[in-house]
């Protein structure tokens, strides 16, 4: 990777990515067409500005930190990085609540940085990237059957990732557009084989909203190295997730707190500095 490369992609800011993540979210979900419905609005809504005042009253919480919390709720809105709260802090919770009867393959959260419409490819392709895309070349392959063990012909495998330095395409200045992400499609016996990168660990965007929690509450920001996947196909239950790797330093406090031991990676160490892992995913019928 060139220079002028690093020193661009570097130079992400919180606020350009955050407010690319809602802008890409409120696009999806203009698509989407949800509808509320009144009396759970009603009863979900009253319980969540119960629970903020609950809290002041608990923790007497002063008129300068109320201040406080009503100027981090704006910058919040203006650095774009509602999206990011939300995923780190709250999807885990929504996810769990979304696969609790899944009997198949275990799901994650999807985070922030997903882009649908990412280039498709066949079973047996190598991902979109840099000619000198840094980072331990990777072979990972598997294959998709249906809860009770049959193929499911022609699975579509949604990959996105961070490359080595942990930064996403879309999201960051320097990156080709679909740098680390595609689609590929199984072949008729449901299998894959996809070569990439290992993504590398990394923080969350900390010079925005978010950061100054985290520096305020004393937390960390460091996510795990991770593979983000969404798996599909006819007549079953798409699957949202994300795979780890083992050794990874953040394993066990993942900001996110999204990280399952179904969903860690052990990849075999190849000659010439290459790496290779197999996972297989199962899909509930739909």
């Amino acid at each position: 990777m060139s220079n002028d490369s690093y020193e661009a992609e570097t130079t992400a800011k919180a606020a350009a990515s955050g407010n690319a993540a809602t802008e890409g979210f409120l696009q999806r979900t203009k698509k989407a067409n949800i509808v509320a419905d009144v009396a759970r609005t009603n009863r979900i809504a009253t319980r969540l500005v119960k629970a903020l005042n609950d809290v002041a009253r608990e923790e007497n919480v002063t008129y300068d930190e109320y201040n406080v919390f009503k100027a981090w709720l704006i910058k919040m809105g203006t650095d774009g990085e509602w999206p990011l709260f939300l995923d780190v802090w709250l999807e885990h919770t929504i996810e769990e609540n979304h696969n609790a009867d899944k009997q198949g393959s275990k799901g994650t959260i999807e985070g922030p940085y997903y882009v649908p419409n990412a280039p498709e490819h066949p079973a047996s392709s190598t991902i979109e990237m840099r000619p000198d895309e840094p980072g331990t070349p990777l072979r990972f392959f598997g294959q998709v059957t249906a809860v009770g063990g049959a193929p499911v012909k022609n699975a579509k495998i949604e990959l996105w990732h961070a490359d080595d330095l942990g930064f996403y395409s879309q999201f960051a200045p320097g990156l080709p557009e679909w740098n680390l992400r595609g689609t590929f499609i199984a072949d008729n016996e449901g299998n894959f084989e996809i070569n990439t990168i290992q993504p590398a660990p990394y923080q969350i965007p900390t010079d925005g909203a978010c950061g100054d929690l985290i520096a305020a509450a004393g937390w960390h920001a460091w996510r795990p190295a991770h593979l983000h996947l969404k798996v599909s196909g006819a007549g079953h239950q798409l699957i949202t997730t994300q795979l780890y790797f083992v050794g990874d330093t953040h394993l066990a406090d993942d900001v996110a707190g999204a990280v399952k031991p179904e969903l860690i990676l052990d990849p075999t160490k190849l000659d010439g500095g290459k790496a290779e892992v197999r996972y297989d995913f199962v899909l509930d019928p739909a």
